[in-house]
């Protein structure tokens, strides 16, 4: 990594929340509360879907997956960005920088292209049921995951590589509490159109590929559900897709308002706020609207809990 070394910016520091200067201290505890209890939620519904056979099933192993993601996805922002409300010096390093925005673009991507797969996934449950565990067999399942990482890593990695080949001459203060794109994009002394381009497309491709997938994921489930005769067989059909539509409108609604809008309405306040949505709440609800919803995960949590206060010897 000899581009490091070529840089006379050897530090970055984060301003993200300075126009909240006086309420540093409640949102430190504000943000800890929210950061323990997704841990812990995200922690109970992966140990449950671990320790339950009945939730050995394709839908519940993406599931376990996603929380995960969101897990590992909290832990590179949300400690950091603690330490630093409290801090006088609110630094990280130029070589910090770069690993935290290859790992919160590694797992925001691969979460994307999961979405994706879960929807396939209840595509598959609704459309071709008789199929269905032939279809999602454990090794389909592993590569699917396999797969979403993949295309998560190669967006990070390539993104990554061309913002911090960038030089870094001028100011160090970053607009932001984490190294996002856009805030270090506007730190570098010069970028050209076709790095810009580049990592537009990067983000298109990260964005629009994973929703047009499952788009057409949802015409096709749609198209079932409504050949279906009783109104009680299409509510619970639909009932299936609610929560990963849920999860996917609220995933893409703040990723592409980040992401995806014109450079000219760029606010710093304002995007330190919307990434708060996907950084630290985003996470806690996602788990939570799978889980809470459904009777069947709701079942084993209860069966997990009196096995744990009632051992077998």
């Amino acid at each position: 990594m000899e581009w490091v070394n070529e840089t006379l910016v050897r530090e970055f520091v984060f301003l993200g929340f300075s126009f909240l200067a006086g309420l540093q201290q409640l949102l430190f505890a504000v943000f800890l509360v929210v950061y323990l209890f997704t841990l812990s939620t995200n922690a109970i519904i992966i140990s449950t879907i671990v320790l339950d056979r009945a939730l050995h099933t394709p839908m519940y192993f993406f599931l376990a997956v996603l929380s995960c993601f969101e897990t590992c996805y909290t832990f590179i922002i949300v400690p950091k960005m603690l330490v630093d409300l409290l801090a006088q010096k609110k630094t990280i390093s130029f070589l910090g920088c770069a690993i935290q925005m290859f790992s919160f673009l590694f797992l925001g991507c691969s979460h994307s292209f999961l979405l994706a797969v879960m929807g396939y996934d209840r595509y598959v449950a609704i459309c071709d049921p008789l199929h269905y565990t032939v279809l999602m067999g454990y090794g389909m399942c592993l590569g699917l995951v396999a797969a979403a990482c993949a295309c998560g890593f190669t967006v990070s990695l390539v993104t990554t590589s061309l913002v911090f080949h960038l030089p870094f001459h001028s100011s160090n203060q970053l607009h932001h509490f984490f190294c996002d794109i856009s805030p270090v994009l506007k730190l570098a002394s010069h970028h050209s159109r076709l790095s810009q381009l580049v990592i537009f497309m990067l983000g298109v491709f990260a964005l629009i590929i994973p929703l047009l997938l499952i788009l057409v994921s949802y015409i096709r489930i749609i198209s079932a559900i409504l050949k279906i005769s009783s109104s009680v067989g299409r509510y619970k059909a639909f009932s299936t897709c609610a929560s990963h539509l849920i999860v996917v409108t609220v995933h893409y609604g703040c990723a592409s308002f980040i992401y995806l809008r014109p450079k000219s309405n760029y606010s710093s306040s304002q995007d330190a706020l919307i990434s708060v949505s996907y950084t630290i709440l985003t996470p806690l609800f996602n788990p939570m609207i799978y889980s809470l919803r459904n009777k069947e995960f709701k079942s084993a949590l209860r069966r997990a809990m009196v096995q744990t206060s009632y051992p077998v010897n």
